[in-house]
């Protein structure tokens, strides 16, 4: 199973987005994923392994806008690879 949320608001949502996914985190360990959008700019990060180690708080700071969705992983197909990691932009 993955864990999956998604939120907008009237102020940046990066740090509502990283805290539901922590929450999720038993939905998921292999892979995390954020991305957010600001206007017309899609800021994405993603890699392997748990939402503490995947975002620092440089990733965060670049994580603007008012709405985002973020994934955690858990493969029942597909490599382990960061390739697998989702969300897809």
């Amino acid at each position: 199973m993955c864990g999956i949320v998604g939120i907008q608001g009237t102020t940046p949502v990066n740090q509502a987005l990283y805290d539901s996914l922590t929450v999720l985190q038993h939905r998921g360990q292999d892979a995390a994923g954020i991305v957010t959008i600001s206007g017309d700019t899609f800021r994405q990060r993603k890699a392997n392994g748990l939402v503490r180690d995947v975002f620092e708080e440089r990733h965060m700071e670049r994580l603007i806008g008012n709405v985002g969705i973020g994934h955690v992983r858990y493969p029942t197909a597909g490599s382990s690879s960061v390739a697998q990691a989702q969300p897809f932009t």
